[in-house]
C-alpha cells in the first residue's frame, strides 16, 4: 500500500502530472536534469562530509587498518555507489522512459555499481597488502603477487557477470562461450599466467623477497630487489638504474642471492697477494732473531723452533747438511704473520672460515690467498675492511726479504734499456 501524498504537496503533484501528460518531453527534460543535479550534489555532499568525516576518524583511531584503506583510497572509491542509487531511484520520474529504455539504463546502472564493487575490493586487497609488509615477521615473502591475482580474478568475475547483465543472458552461459575461447584467452594472458605460477614457487620456496641484493647477468640486474609483482621483478641497481625483469625468468635462468651473506652478518675477502718466487728463500738464524720484532710472530717462532729442533733431532742427516735439515722460510714466516695479523683485527669475524692459503704457483708468481670474512655486509665498510688490510700486507712484504711480483711496465724497458746505455759508455771510456 503506497504512503499518502501530504495534503500541502497535492496541488503540486497534480500539476506535475498534468505537465507531463501536455508536454511530456519537457518534463522528462526537466526530470532528468533534476535527477543529475540531485545525484551530484548527494555526491558532493558525500565525498565531502560523510568521507571526510569517515577519514579524520580514521587517523585519530589506534589501529592501522583504517588508515590504510584511506591511503588507499578506498572510502573514495566506494562513496561512488551514491550518485548511481540517486539516479535509480529517479528512473520512475523520467515521463518518457519506456519499459526496454528503463530497463536498459538499469542495466547499466547495474554495471557500474558492479566497477564500483570491483575497485573498493581492490583497493581492501591493496590495503592488506601494504600492511602485510608493513610488519616486519610478516613482510619475509612477499603476497603482492597473489593480491594482484585475486585483484585479477575479481576483475575478470565482475567483467563476465557485467557482460551477462547487458546482454541479458545467465552468467554461465557467458563463462560457457569464454571457455569455447580458452585457447585464445591463454594466448592472450600468458604472461599473467606464467607470472603467477613463478610468484607461488619464489614465494613459497622463499627464494626472492624485497631487500634481497641480487644478481642476475642476463639482464645486467645488480643491486636491491624493490618490488615484486605478479609479471615483474623491479631491481634497482648499484648505479640507480632500475632493471624489470619477467617473474618466470627467475624460474628459467640462475641468479645469485646475497640474502645469506647479509643475514650472516659477514662479507667474504677473497683476494691474493702475489709474491716473486725469486725472492722466496730460507731464514738464516739472524733473520730468525729479527723477525722476533715482530709481536705478532713471536708464539709461531717459538713453537715452530721447538717444533724443527724437536724433528731435526730426530733425523741423523739433518746435522750432516742444512739442505737435510728443516728451517723457516720467509714465506711460511710471512704467511704466520698475516694470519696473526688478521685474528688480531676486530673487523675480521674468527667464527666463520678463515684460511690464509698458499696457492699454485704461476706465471705472475706465488699467490697467498686471503680467505677471510669481514665483520660487517656493509658495502662501503667492507672495501674500507678489505682495503686496509691489503695496504698493510703489501706494506710489509719487503720486511721478510719478499718482493710483490708486477709485470713489467715500459718504466721497467726504458731503465733497462738506459743502464744498458751506461754500461756500454763505461766500457768505452
Amino acid at each position: 500500500m503506497e504512503a499518502p501524498i501530504p495534503t500541502i504537496l497535492v496541488p503540486w503533484t497534480a500539476a506535475l502530472e498534468a505537465w507531463s501528460v501536455e508536454q511530456p518531453l519537457l518534463a522528462t527534460l526537466a526530470a532528468g536534469v533534476v535527477v543529475a543535479i540531485v545525484a551530484w550534489l548527494a555526491y558532493v555532499a558525500t565525498r565531502r562530509y560523510l568521507v571526510a568525516l569517515i577519514e579524520r576518524v580514521a587517523r585519530r583511531t589506534p589501529f592501522a587498518w583504517d588508515e590504510a584503506l584511506q591511503e588507499r583510497r578506498f572510502f573514495r572509491r566506494v562513496a561512488r555507489i551514491v550518485p548511481l542509487l540517486v539516479i535509480q531511484a529517479g528512473l520512475p520520474f523520467l515521463p518518457l522512459l519506456g519499459a526496454g529504455l528503463e530497463g536498459g539504463l538499469r542495466r547499466a546502472l547495474a554495471v557500474a555499481a558492479m566497477i564500483v564493487f570491483a575497485t573498493g575490493v581492490g583497493a581492501a586487497l591493496a590495503a592488506f597488502s601494504d600492511l602485510y609488509h608493513r610488519r616486519s615477521d610478516h613482510a619475509a615473502r612477499p603476497i603482492k603477487s597473489y593480491v594482484q591475482a585475486a585483484t585479477l580474478i575479481v576483475y575478470g568475475l565482475v567483467a563476465v557477470v557485467a557482460a551477462a547483465t547487458l546482454l541479458g543472458r545467465d552468467p554461465l552461459v557467458v563463462l560457457g562461450g569464454l571457455g569455447a575461447a580458452s585457447a585464445v584467452l591463454l594466448l592472450i594472458f600468458r604472461e599473467t599466467i606464467l607470472g603467477l605460477v613463478a610468484g607461488v614457487q619464489l614465494t613459497n620456496n622463499d627464494l626472492i623477497r624485497v631487500g634481497d641484493w641480487i644478481e642476475m647477468p642476463q639482464f645486467d640486474a645488480d643491486g636491491p630487489v624493490v618490488d615484486v609483482a605478479l609479471n615483474t621483478v623491479k631491481v634497482e641497481n648499484w648505479d640507480r638504474t632500475f632493471t624489470v625483469i619477467p617473474t618466470h625468468r627467475f624460474l628459467e635462468q640462475s641468479f645469485t642471492n646475497w640474502r645469506g651473506m647479509q643475514d650472516s652478518g659477514g662479507r667474504r675477502i677473497k683476494r691474493s697477494v702475489l709474491l716473486d718466487q725469486h725472492s722466496v728463500r730460507f731464514l738464516d738464524a739472524d733473520e730468525v732473531d729479527d723477525a722476533r720484532r715482530f709481536a705478532l710472530l713471536r708464539g709461531y717462532l717459538d713453537a715452530k723452533e721447538r717444533e724443527l729442533e724437536a724433528w731435526n733431532a730426530t733425523h741423523p742427516a739433518a746435522g750432516e747438511e742444512r739442505v737435510n735439515a728443516r728451517r723457516l722460510t720467509n714465506l711460511g714466516t710471512y704467511r704466520a704473520y698475516v694470519a696473526a695479523y688478521l685474528h688480531s683485527r676486530r673487523d675480521v669475524r674468527d667464527d666463520m672460515t678463515f684460511l690464509v692459503r698458499q696457492l699454485d704457483p704461476t706465471a705472475q708468481g706465488v699467490p697467498l690467498e686471503i680467505y677471510v670474512f669481514a665483520a660487517t655486509t656493509e658495502w662501503g665498510e667492507y672495501e674500507e675492511v678489505q682495503s686496509d688490510i691489503f695496504d698493510h700486507l703489501l706494506a710489509i712484504v719487503p720486511e721478510f726479504g719478499l718482493r710483490v711480483f708486477q709485470q713489467p711496465s715500459g718504466s721497467d724497458v726504458r731503465g733497462l734499456v738506459a743502464s744498458g746505455a751506461d754500461g756500454e759508455a763505461r766500457a768505452i771510456t
